[in-house]
């Protein structure tokens, strides 16, 4: 008994792709149609690869410099933040809890002014702690002595755009501004206060990079008059997989009056509008393969019209419908595995150059990143193909339908 591939379908298929001078039209239509098949698997494969590493690498980024899980406390700061992280740290999956102070501030320097988000940390709390600054010794957050007249003047971190707003180095001096409520009296008074820089960072994100300052943990209480209190306490994980069980297991240790926000949630907006862009755009590029399927219908339909004695002798010969409808599945079949196959390999050369060779550049001001990343996602490339297949098997039924209804005396007659 033949094996499957074995089969006279396949070898009557197989025929029918060969060129011949009288139809080098329909094979010149069948060999646009596959090029059309991988030029379509191969951008969407691009396209993907470059939207799924740009979501790679903002999570990465964006985790560089935020934390897993922040906790808060209804109706204001944090008083006994030491027993609070004290109780965060046994919950398992927890890698570092350490309190942190959140607040607005204006940065003035000699050429340039701009505003500023100021974070006050305490990197010594926590030998593991992952912040942008994490290259510079510790000790530079701390008190530095000024060359001209001797005095005091702590340290402070800032990013390399708000660097370049501000015109500084490391070194210089800056006046930091920060409104807050005088204890006597009633009313915003703003409080001017010196920092040196001793560190300039760059994450590689403009969004952080021209707003983030960080000073010490005890400079931002003396700024702010919250001594002793804190206004979070962020929270590292040994693995961000376990963000929400994590999420939901602290807050129901800690209880009310806590709130908690993790990094899912305060990017949820920007992830499901990546989200969307992806499907959007694996729609939109599906229709160049859906326009080749269109070709391969048509080039299937025109060698069910010249076919058509070839036809009419095997069904006289004893082939039923299925065979004659299988002939021609085949054919387009085989048009679309190449295609596939032909465009999943451009695709990956094509994301290599990318990824090796990082000449195309986007500006960072909008795309929150400076170049194109690339990442292969197996699952993407396993839905191309399958894709792909699917709408060029799509295109082969109504030609193999049509091939199998023709009737052997017709086409004997008309072939």
């Amino acid at each position: 008994m033949p094996t499957f591939f074995q089969r006279f379908e396949f070898f009557i298929g197989a025929r029918y792709l060969r060129s011949r001078q009288k139809t080098a039209f329909v094979s010149l239509i069948t060999f646009l149609s596959m090029i059309g098949v991988a030029v379509g698997v191969m951008t969407l494969m691009v396209v993907l690869a470059v939207m799924t590493g740009y979501e790679h690498s903002l999570v990465s980024r964006i985790l560089g410099v935020e934390s897993h899980v922040l906790v808060f406390r209804y109706g204001g700061a944090i008083a006994d933040h030491q027993t609070v992280v004290d109780r965060l740290r046994q919950v398992p999956g927890v890698k570092s809890a350490t309190p942190f102070i959140f607040s607005q501030a204006m940065l003035r320097s000699k050429s340039g002014i701009s505003g500023a988000v100021l974070r006050g940390i305490d990197p010594e709390r926590e030998p593991d702690i992952e912040m942008p600054f994490q290259q510079w010794p510790l000790e530079q957050l701390g008190s530095v002595t000024s060359d001209k007249n001797g005095t005091v003047v702590p340290g402070i971190v800032i990013g390399k755009e708000l660097a370049q707003e501000l015109k500084v180095i490391e070194g210089d001096l800056l006046f930091l501004t920060i409104a807050r409520a005088p204890k006597k009296r009633a009313g915003i008074m703003p409080f001017i206060d010196r920092f040196r820089v001793v560190g300039i960072f760059d994450t590689g994100m403009h969004e952080f990079d021209a707003s983030m300052a960080y000073i010490r943990l005890a400079e931002a209480q003396r700024l702010t008059e919250m001594e002793g209190r804190v206004t979070g306490i962020e929270i590292r994980l040994t693995d961000v997989k376990i963000t929400d069980p994590v999420s939901e297991e602290i807050l129901r240790r800690l209880g009310f009056p806590y709130r908690i926000r993790n990094w899912k949630q305060l990017n949820a907006n920007l992830f499901s509008m990546l989200m969307l862009q992806k499907t959007v755009l694996f729609i939109i590029l599906t229709l160049i393969i859906l326009v080749a399927a269109f070709n391969i219908a048509s080039a299937l339909i025109m060698t069910v019209s010249e076919k058509a004695k070839d036809i009419a002798i095997l069904r006289a010969m004893g082939a039923r419908g299925k065979n004659i409808r299988a002939v021609f599945v085949i054919k387009g079949m085989a048009i679309g595995l190449v295609g596939t196959s032909l465009g999943l390999a451009l695709g990956f050369l094509l994301c290599w150059i990318l990824e090796t060779y990082p000449f195309i550049t986007i500006p960072g001001d909008v795309y929150f990143l400076s170049t194109l990343p690339v990442r292969i996602e197996w699952l993407d490339v396993g839905i191309i193909a399958f894709a792909a297949l699917f709408i060029c098997f799509i295109s082969t039924l109504y030609p193999a339908w049509r091939a199998s209804r023709m009737s052997p005396v017709d086409g004997i007659r008309y072939g």
